[in-house]
This record gives structure tokens, C-alpha cells and sequence, in this order.
């Protein structure tokens, strides 16, 4: 019996290895989605391996009354699914800083740091060229004035030019 199943799963990881899809070394894009407020980000992936990716995003936004930055780095795994298709989940974390003027002459800010989980879907064009569709729950800690004590689901779609 213990034959049997050290060899299924030998042959389950050389049956993946074998299907294993290179990820491309370097993506250049934007992240796009609700973002708790923090809109578009700029969005860049390094391959680590040909199943593994760091992904770093930085959303920002500024307005008449406020401004803020958001930094996201995210460990990366990705399985081939079929033609170009690939699925990825990670996990990590990133930090943050949001101020603004309330017009009666105060200034608040907050500086939060969350952890982050992820989970997508994308298309590994012909041409250098990557789109993906991500889920990203996020657990916020930091002050109370923008409220990040708490869990915030962000959906996105991305576009990357891989080189």
C-alpha cells in the first residue's frame, strides 16, 4: 500500500512539473480596482522561479483635501491551467499613509499596515501582454480616522507588458 502511494504521488509531481508553464521573468502594468479608496495602482511582477512571483503595487491618490500612498508586495504562486490560462494565489502584506484636511483647518492622518491575501486568474497573451482578473482580501491595523481596523475585499483587473 505504501508503494502504491509514494508512487502516485511521484508521478503527481512529475505530471505537474511537466505541465509547468514559464511565467515571464519581469511585468510592467497598472492594477485597477476599488482599492479601499486608493484607486489604480502601478503594478510590478518579478518571476522567481517558473511557478513562483513577487508582485509589488503602489496606489496613491490626492485631492483638493487629501492625499495618500499604498505599498502591497505579495509572494506568488502560479499553476498553468490550459492555453495561456493561469490561476495564482499569495500571500503578504504592505503599509500606508492617508491625510486630510477636514476645511476647518485640521489636518489628520493615518499610517496603517495590513496583511493580504490573493487570489486571480489570468491570460499569458501571444504577444508580451498579461491580463488578470484578482480578488485580494486585505486585514488592515492603524489608526481609527480612515477606519483600516478592519478586513476589506479588493477586486481588480490588471494589464502588465511582460519583458
Amino acid at each position: 500500500m505504501n508503494k502504491y502511494f509514494i508512487t502516485a504521488i511521484v508521478l503527481l509531481f512529475a505530471g505537474a512539473s511537466l505541465s509547468a508553464q514559464e511565467i515571464s521573468k519581469n511585468a510592467l502594468g497598472l492594477r485597477l480596482g476599488d482599492n479601499d479608496g486608493f484607486g489604480g495602482e502601478i503594478s510590478y511582477q518579478a518571476g522567481l522561479s517558473n511557478s513562483h512571483r513577487l508582485e509589488l503595487d503602489l496606489g496613491w491618490r490626492d485631492g483638493k483635501n487629501y492625499d495618500g500612498f499604498k505599498l502591497a508586495g505579495l509572494h506568488q504562486w502560479v499553476w498553468p491551467i490550459d492555453n495561456g490560462f493561469n490561476w495564482y494565489a499569495g500571500i503578504g502584506g504592505g503599509l500606508g499613509s492617508y491625510s486630510f484636511n477636514n476645511n476647518n483647518g485640521n489636518d489628520f492622518t493615518d499610517t496603517f499596515v495590513f496583511a493580504a491575501g490573493d487570489i486571480g486568474i489570468e491570460y499569458n497573451f501571444d504577444i508580451p501582454l498579461l491580463i488578470s482578473l484578482d480578488f485580494r482580501p486585505e486585514l488592515g491595523f492603524g489608526n481609527e480616522i480612515y477606519d483600516n481596523n478592519d478586513l476589506d475585499f479588493d477586486i481588480a483587473l490588471g494589464i502588465r507588458y511582460q519583458f
